[in-house]
């Protein structure tokens, strides 16, 4: 009886002690991107009162989608950011793991932007230029061989004949991953020989399209936006690749290059004229609503008006708001916790 009394104690108090290890503050991974709206929201979730204000950790897109679809529990995130939309192979990846529902949120828009010290000449280039500047291999008279160009005069006359050097994020950030697919891509299909490939053989076409150059002219500068930043202060020759809303929050320091004739502004990016732009997102694991307190009440903070609307206090952050109608359908998608179907 006594050995039974012990017994039912025992696991009386691993059951407490479960219990008090449960999680009663959301965490949050993924892109830099989104980090400093994910940050705002949470501070201002935090600050009414109601429940504690979310951690928000600045992991890279890719890296968040993994730490996210690694499984369920306390152990793992609540929710994260992506600056691009998550791909099949995750929600494959989330599946397996037991990760079965998830809550997909647009939170607005965001542009690429080239940028360089404002000591300096703005950058002025086309998606070709970037392409011929950048990518591991460039077609030369109808043949594809190493990159051979070091200054971007050797790209093209007409530019400055300072040597190639551009600091950008790794393969495992959403900004990277936009950048090669709205960029590279768009320049690669300048050349009719790349365009024709694209055709017969997409998956050729993305693997020169997509491969940057590995010889010291682009820099992987970790998933430290402000760190580029501070380089570019530093180095008024190298242009730093990042989102606008870096660009908006830094403006005394650096400016936005001009892409095929377009300044990366709030109104071009916002009316799809600016060419390199891209939606934003964060993921709800909806196994942890009901379970982590605070979660439908932090995605309703976040598809308010007050935050993601026209004249929300992310628009001061630098987010470009969606349209009213899409805004109203995602936030009615997003409370809902309306499971992500993959087309």
């Amino acid at each position: 009886m006594l050995k039974k009394t012990l017994g039912l104690a025992v696991i009386a108090t691993v059951a407490i002690a479960g219990q008090a290890a449960a999680r009663d503050q959301i965490r949050i991974v993924g892109s830099s991107t989104v980090f400093p709206f994910a940050t705002t929201v949470a501070e201002t979730f935090g600050n009414k009162g109601n429940f504690k204000t979310p951690v928000v950790e600045s992991t890279g897109s890719g890296g968040g989608l993994k730490l996210f679809c690694a499984g369920v529990g306390d152990a793992h995130p609540d929710i994260t950011n992506a600056s691009r939309r998550i791909k099949k192979s995750e929600v494959t990846k989330c599946a397996k793991a037991g990760i079965t529902e998830i809550t997909e949120v647009k939170v607005g828009f965001d542009g690429i932007v080239l940028a360089n010290a404002k000591t300096t000449a703005p950058v002025k280039l086309t998606k070709k230029q970037i392409f011929m500047a950048l990518a591991k291999q460039v077609p030369i008279n109808g043949v594809m061989v190493e990159n051979p160009y070091k200054t971007w005069s050797d790209v093209d006359p007409s530019l400055p004949n300072t040597k190639i050097e551009v600091l950008g994020p790794p393969p495992t950030s959403g900004t990277r991953d936009a950048f090669v697919e709205l960029a590279m891509e768009g320049g690669a299909k300048k050349f009719p020989t790349l365009k024709a490939l694209r055709k017969s053989d997409k998956k050729a076409f993305k693997a020169i399209a997509h491969t940057i150059r590995e010889d010291g002219a682009y820099i992987e500068a970790g998933e430290n936006d402000n760190l580029i930043v501070q380089k570019l202060v530093t180095n008024p020759k190298a242009i730093g690749v990042f989102g606008f809303s870096f660009l908006d929050q830094n403006s005394d320091r650096i400016q936005g290059g001009v892409i095929g004739g377009v300044k990366p502004t709030f109104e071009n990016i916002s009316k799809g004229d600016y060419g390199i732009s891209r939606s934003l997102y964060f993921y709800v694991k909806n196994a942890h609503v009901g379970t982590v307190p605070g979660i439908k009440e932090f995605i309703a903070e976040f598809t308010s008006e007050d935050a993601f609307g026209e004249f929300g206090y992310l628009t001061d952050k630098g987010l470009i708001p969606l349209s009213e109608s899409e805004r109203n359908l995602i936030r009615e998608k997003a409370t809902s916790l309306q499971n992500l179907k993959m087309m």
